[in-house]
């Protein structure tokens, strides 16, 4: 029986980049296939905010490349990233504190590129992920819970109906039921729905299970790449690449 190969979207090659002259990521290969989910993990401080950051344009690039579905990425500014396919969620949210609900996810919204199969994310659809939001649509950010800000920057992103999905410490700081609403929701938008993600997040374990691969960094450079399940099954190896020590 044969394997149908899958459609590589995101390809990062030799990529090296940081702030001004400083440079925090050396030389970084990756890929991530369409539909799949990439857990990217790392202690604190080892460039994987960064990563991120490069993704969407918010760096300094001094060498290499980043391919996103054919267009050369490296080459736009981060306001021309979004409208070709990167959907962020930064550590900060950067949501519209001013605005309403409803106003944040209306400001942004985008129709889906052409040749996408997959239903439309609309304000709608994002109150029919998060309830929450849709109790508070009037309410300025504001006047959020740090979950409910959460909710609503993946929200903002959602609507700008991406191709790749990049989050940054989504659970940070938020209530464990929070973060379980939270993974819930990614599983959904990543399992179900089939959108590309790179994920950022401190547990490990946790983000891993929702994951199709996996990739470690540590002083700036990949030092794990491979099968998420298969180094969620081997604890030691991944206690070793995070630093963990154990009694």
């Amino acid at each position: 029986m044969r394997v149908r190969a899958m459609t590589e979207l995101l390809q990062v090659q030799s990529l090296s980049a940081g702030y001004g002259e400083a440079v925090v990521l050396s030389g970084v290969t990756l890929a991530l296939a369409q539909g799949q989910t990439l857990a990217l993990l790392g202690r604190n401080g080892t460039g994987k905010t960064t990563l991120i950051n490069t993704l969407a344009g918010a760096t300094r690039q001094h060498a290499g490349s980043i391919t996103l579905g054919g267009i050369a990425l490296h080459k736009l500014a981060s306001h021309e990233r979004a409208a070709v396919g990167i959907g962020w969620v930064p550590q900060e949210r950067n949501i519209f504190k001013s605005l309403s609900v409803h106003e944040n996810l209306t400001a942004v919204a985008r129709s889906p590129r052409a040749g996408r199969s997959a239903r439309a994310w609309t304000p709608q659809r994002v109150y029919e992920l998060f309830p929450r939001l849709a109790e508070r649509k009037s309410n300025l950010g504001t006047q959020l819970s740090g979950g409910e800000q959460q909710m609503l920057a993946l929200g903002r992103a959602l609507v700008l109906n991406p191709t790749l999905l990049l989050l940054d410490e989504p659970c940070e700081g938020l209530a464990p039921i929070i973060v379980q609403e939270l993974l819930r929701a990614i599983r959904r938008i990543t399992r179900e729905e089939g959108l590309s993600a790179i994920i950022v997040e401190q547990h490990p374990q946790a983000i891993l299970a929702i994951s199709d691969t996996a990739a470690v960094l540590d002083r700036g450079t990949v030092v794990y790449s491979g099968s998420a399940r298969s180094l969620q099954q081997q604890p030691a190896l991944l206690d070793k690449l995070l630093g963990v020590a154990r009694n």
